[in-house]
């Protein structure tokens, strides 16, 4: 792995720390609470700190399962290192839009 893709997987993974331990404490807060889906998406519509909370969470994730995958690729299978970061990056988009996707649907009025 080269240093720039390492330094990157452990930024992601320290900035993922505390967003983590955010977003558990949001779901046992939901849940002591006894709140429905409905209770929580009037908590989250139009809420511009929850989009850029989760936008960070979706980005830092996609970038670091990526760089994973393309370790994956590059050391367990045959594939050459350059169709292994086209396909890591392929995965990272997948990710992005669907972490997008998710928070347009619980922040989007």
């Amino acid at each position: 792995m080269n240093v720039r893709l390492y330094l990157w997987q452990r930024m992601t993974a320290a900035a993922m720390v505390p967003l983590l331990i955010v977003h558990l404490a949001v779901i046992f807060y939901a849940t002591r609470q006894d709140l429905t889906a409905a209770d929580i998406l009037s908590r989250t519509r139009g809420s511009v700190a929850w989009a850029l909370f989760y936008g960070v969470f979706v980005a830092a994730a996609a970038i670091h399962a990526s760089i994973g995958v393309r370790n994956i690729l590059v050391e367990w299978t045959p594939m050459r290192h350059r169709t292994a970061e086209i396909a890591s990056i392929g995965f990272a988009i997948l990710l992005g839009v669907l972490g997008l996707r998710a928070i347009a649907a619980v922040v989007l009025p």
